[in-house]
């Protein structure tokens, strides 16, 4: 007896530190002391409630009981039934109104990006054609560089007009003054 009276007894529960109430005074101080309960046991799951979803009228019935008839003669409690029918089915004209307007904003609204969507890339489109072609330019005016340096050192010279672009070779003369052979002739050249 004495072995289940020790094994009925429960360890003593930790005893909760007092806290002092605070009560907030605008929605950021809730929204911290809700953050700051939650955060004391990181360990506890977070209940996230699930988004609500939209009301929608209650589907009719199948089989309809109540017929209303057209006979004469029906009771005060008729028409109460009738306003609530009435007002059912004004619910439902009104959700089906609202929705067929939120399908048409929906659509719009996608035509609305598919536009706007065509036109970030046509204009990315032609930034990229230009970017390419600065780029090829680029390319091409080192290349032209390059190619100048080297015939420079082998001993050939150019010179770039509008239209042409004319290549001169240079050859010693035995009065120390250049002599030119031209690759092209070209009218309108003065020589050396």
């Amino acid at each position: 007896m004495a072995s289940s009276a020790a094994s009925s007894v429960r360890p003593p529960r930790p005893k909760k530190e007092p806290q002092a109430l605070i009560i907030p005074k605008n929605a950021a101080e809730e929204q911290k002391l809700k953050l700051e309960r939650l955060m004391k046991n990181p360990d506890k799951a977070v209940p996230i409630p699930e988004k609500m979803s939209e009301w929608a009228p209650r589907p009719p019935p199948e089989f309809v009981r109540d017929v209303m008839g057209s006979s004469a003669g029906a009771g005060s409690g008729e028409f109460h039934v009738y306003r609530h029918l009435r007002r059912r089915e004004y619910q439902r004209q009104d959700y089906m109104d609202a929705m067929a307007e939120k399908q048409k904003l929906d659509a719009e609204f996608q035509k609305r990006l598919e536009r706007n969507k065509i036109a970030a890339e046509e204009q990315t489109a032609k930034r990229r054609k230009k970017r390419q072609k600065l780029k090829e330019k680029k390319l091409l005016a080192k290349k032209m560089k390059l190619e100048q340096k080297k015939q420079s050192e082998a001993g050939i010279w150019c010179w770039e007009d509008t239209q042409f672009t004319f290549w001169i070779e240079v050859f010693e003369c035995r009065s120390s003054q250049p002599c030119c052979l031209y690759w092209e002739t070209v009218r309108n050249l003065c020589v050396f």
